[in-house]
């Protein structure tokens, strides 16, 4: 990945109508979610919606395809796993790395 495009990804992403976005997609995984149910589980207009999906679509964090009279979005998981690629790159400078301990990384989650 060029910086370019990590950067065209990460500010896609400074945004939180699209990181939200983003954030439902990748909970909704391969099979992904019509437009208009990222719509309503967001509270967004279509216009609005497709403002942010098409940003997020530019910056190679998600996809489309129609299926019948819907559009279906989803994760693009390979353009996720390039930015993630990209960002831990020359990890530790070659060292091996300390785990990071489970409590940070779901220290974030909403829990149910």
């Amino acid at each position: 990945m060029e910086t370019s495009d990590a950067v065209k990804a990460l500010g896609a992403l400074a945004q939180g109508t699209r990181l939200a976005i983003f954030r439902l997609l990748v909970q909704a995984g391969p099979d992904g979610m019509a437009a208009g149910s990222i719509g309503e589980k967001l509270d967004l207009p279509p216009a609005t919606l497709s403002f942010h999906l098409a940003g997020l679509t530019r910056a190679g964090l998600a996809q489309s395809r129609q299926e019948g009279r819907f559009v279906i979005y989803s994760a693009d998981f390979e353009g996720m796993g390039r930015l993630l690629a990209y960002l831990t790159e020359d990890c530790c400078g070659g060292k091996a790395c300390v785990p990071v301990p489970i409590q940070f990384v779901t220290a974030g989650r909403k829990r149910a």
